[in-house]
């Protein structure tokens, strides 16, 4: 996407996760979003993920973070199913854009949706497809699937990820049936932790993240698809673990204490403001 305004920076920041290169945030005057600048040629943005700490792409769990991701992330998996129950059709189809390795679809299946997922990780594919009876496809799958085939289509922190922002929508719109529902979560710029901590603020993660989020943005892209945001919840955990690793890319070591307290502060002030660190958008087709 091109940007309207390229010498309006917001921030400058480092990819603290893989290359150490500085990058800009620039903001993009139409949407309201903002742009992770240079971006990574498509061909080359694989090498950001070459990281043992990608938890979404691996079961890992060779520490105590990485157990209470796994913890947390089995409340979540209820959680996710319950909101999705609310909006199943007769059909009960479910569509996962980046479904890692694939344990919210097997919750889903598990409970008599019919599931499928989309993975470009071969290492995660590989294990979401042992899960699911190999229900998981690449990327180039998505221009095979026939037109309102889906009742619920899921972006669990992944649009932020994926190149080609406006056409992505396009195809999501084509794929969901009329009444449809698109539930998309991003984390927001606009909370308390990411004032907090800025250009150290872990859900930036340049340049995988290639586009950073706030309500007015969301709302105005899925408009332009004929799409309309019906509800927005909050993702309560994402506040903790986002300044965890905030906290480790700002002095070097993941402090326990002050990012638990950072998360909690975040929440609270968020139960007011509604800006949480992650924002849950469901979106109906119209």
């Amino acid at each position: 996407m091109a940007k309207d305004n390229p010498e309006k920076i917001y921030l400058t920041l480092n990819d603290y996760s893989v290359s150490g290169e500085e990058f800009q945030l620039v903001e993009n005057s139409e949407f309201g979003f903002l742009e992770t600048t240079p971006q990574p040629a498509s061909n080359k943005l694989s090498y950001y993920y070459k990281s043992d700490d990608y938890i979404s792409h691996t079961d890992s769990k060779r520490n105590f973070f990485e157990k209470g991701y796994h913890l947390i992330r089995k409340v979540s998996l209820k959680r996710k199913l319950n909101l999705i129950n609310k909006f199943s059709n007769e059909g009960k189809n479910l569509l996962d854009i980046g479904c890692g390795t694939g344990d919210f679809l097997l919750t889903a299946q598990q409970n008599n949706w019919k599931v499928l997922g989309i993975e470009p990780n071969e290492q995660a594919k590989k294990i979401a497809n042992s899960k699911t009876n190999n229900a998981v496809y690449n990327v180039d799958q998505l221009s095979k699937l026939d037109e309102f085939s889906f009742d619920v289509i899921t972006l669990w922190h992944v649009l932020e990820h994926l190149p080609n922002l406006e056409d992505q929508l396009k195809v999501f719109k084509k794929l969901l049936k009329p009444k449809g529902t698109l539930i998309i979560a991003v984390p927001n710029y606009n909370s308390f932790d990411a004032k907090h901590y800025k250009n150290f603020w872990a859900a930036y993660d340049v340049p995988r993240h290639l586009w950073h989020f706030n309500k007015k943005s969301i709302s105005k892209l899925v408009s332009k698809q004929y799409m309309e945001i019906h509800n927005i919840k909050p993702m309560w955990f994402d506040s903790f673990y986002v300044s965890l690793l905030s906290e480790k890319y700002k002095t070097g070591k993941m402090n326990f204490l002050k990012g638990f307290l950072i998360g909690f502060i975040s929440n609270l002030k968020a139960y007011a403001t509604k800006e949480y660190s992650s924002l849950i958008y469901i979106v109906r087709n119209t």
